[in-house]
């Protein structure tokens, strides 16, 4: 039997931020920003509600992603109408693989013990009246 995950994230989509550097002594030290470590707390947490007490995964698996992205206030009615209908897509930052990093990297351990195992990516962003992203891990068995 195939295994298969579904949760949601509620909120505006965020990209992994770019790794941080800091001198201590002659060394140099990597480190993830604030911001971003607050992110994947909130995946974290929404991955480990979703597993309830599922050890992580260790088969290959297929993750599909929708990032359901905010409309712009200064949007006029008629081009939020598009948006919504599908005419006009979200080509704007955050960048799709940036987001999509995020939440691989914050399910590491929790859903899967390592994201080397997802063996296939989904990812959609749409424009929605309700940010949120929409994740559904499906387990590849032989």
């Amino acid at each position: 039997m195939t295994f298969e995950l579904f949760f949601t994230v509620e909120g505006n989509p965020r990209g992994k931020g770019r790794p941080r550097f800091s001198r201590v002594g002659k060394f140099t030290k990597t480190y993830t920003d604030a911001k971003t470590k607050a992110y994947e707390q909130i995946i974290a947490e929404a991955a480990t509600e979703a597993m309830k007490d599922r050890k992580p995964l260790e088969t290959p698996l297929v993750v599909q992603m929708r990032f359901g992205m905010p409309i712009p206030l200064s949007y006029s009615k008629k081009r939020k109408e598009a948006c919504l209908s599908g005419l006009e897509m979200p080509t704007k930052k955050p960048d799709i693989d940036n987001i999509a990093k995020a939440f691989l990297d914050a399910m590491n351990a929790i859903v899967y013990v390592d994201d080397v195992q997802v063996v296939r990516l989904i990812a959609q962003k749409y424009y929605s009246t309700a940010p949120s992203v929409l994740i559904t891990i499906t387990e590849i068995v032989y």
